[in-house]
């Protein structure tokens, strides 16, 4: 049974929508709709306010540290329709960039694998997608999938850098590194992006939730034989999503339906528990059993500290 060991008070004014540990788990990031991020220091069980950053001009949907490879660094996403790259640099956290290709919300933001180089993913209530990508002499370049998802796109994920099967075939280096990623959105769809000759182009649509997908998470890779990906949608379902690294084709099981909508999905670091976070106030933790049926093993209700959710895009 997984139970509540710390809670942070955030003093944050207004609604809080996301919370992210970094990579090594002592820093905290959250941000509200009060239009600020705080990043706290979450050492030894103790909670000490670093910063408060203000640099968006509405309510803030989302966050993504970077690898700590590239520093310490944090991505944002808001209403406002930017993404902001946070830096800090001789102790103090600053702007790096600002991005503000998007015509509507930006709902979503996601850092790539490290491996691929220092990149993030956006998705945009304008139904667009765009990859930012540091060119290594501080430039940022931006590629934009338009008309990724009809009404709007509300999450992406990356897949990771780690092939299927790799535990089992000889490295090849980065060079043989395919770039991935999930999106879901509006138009009750999934669907998996690919990077062919610097282009971004759709490999595979995945039908299966009746209403707006609201989350999506490819599952880490340990070198093992399939790909997977949760989603989560307004059916109240969460569909699991399984490729067997051999053919190009997905099969999806629906884990769940739950009595009210599901907001979030996220995997574990080894890639085999997976929580869901939805309306009924409830944090539940599921894993694939031997006989490969999804069993919930933990629920929590968050109580007091709920998150909250970003209303309809738009």
């Amino acid at each position: 049974m997984v139970s509540v060991i710390n809670s942070v008070d955030t003093a944050h004014e207004d609604m809080i929508h996301d919370a992210q540990l970094d990579y090594y788990g002592t820093k905290l990031a959250t941000c509200s709709s009060d239009r600020s991020i705080k990043l706290f220091d979450v050492t030894n069980g103790q909670q000490t306010l670093i910063t408060q950053l203000r640099e968006h001009e509405g309510p803030v949907w989302q966050l993504s540290w970077a690898h700590p490879m590239f520093g310490n660094m944090l991505a944002s996403c808001g209403y406002d329709r930017k993404v902001i790259i946070w830096k800090e640099t001789n102790g103090t956290w600053g702007k790096l960039h600002e991005c503000a290709h998007h015509d509507s919300s930006v709902n979503s933001v996601s850092f790539a694998p490290h491996e691929y180089g220092l990149m993030l993913a956006c998705g945009s209530s304008d139904g667009s997608i765009s990859v930012i990508t540091c060119t290594g002499d501080g430039k940022w370049d931006t590629k934009k999938i338009n008309n990724a998802h009809t009404i709007g796109c509300n999450s992406v994920s990356w897949a990771p850098a780690t092939a299927p099967n790799s535990l089992f075939e000889q490295p090849s280096g980065n060079q043989g590194l395919v770039k991935r990623f999930v999106s879901g959105g509006c138009d009750f769809l999934v669907k998996i992006w690919v990077e062919d000759n610097g282009q971004w182009i759709e490999e595979q649509k995945l039908e299966g939730h009746s209403d707006w997908v609201r989350d999506v998470a490819w599952a880490h890779s340990i070198g093992l034989q399939k790909s997977v990906i949760a989603s989560c949608s307004q059916d109240c379902r969460v569909i699991i999503w399984t490729n067997d690294g051999v053919s190009n084709s997905w099969t999806s099981k629906t884990l769940h339906k739950f009595d009210d909508v599901v907001w979030h999905v996220s995997w574990s670091t080894t890639g085999n528990i997976l929580a869901v976070s939805g309306g009924d106030n409830k944090v539940t933790l599921w894993k694939e059993n031997l006989d490969s049926q999804w069993v919930c093993i933990s629920d929590v209700n968050k109580g007091q500290g709920a998150i909250g959710e970003r209303p309809s895009s738009g």
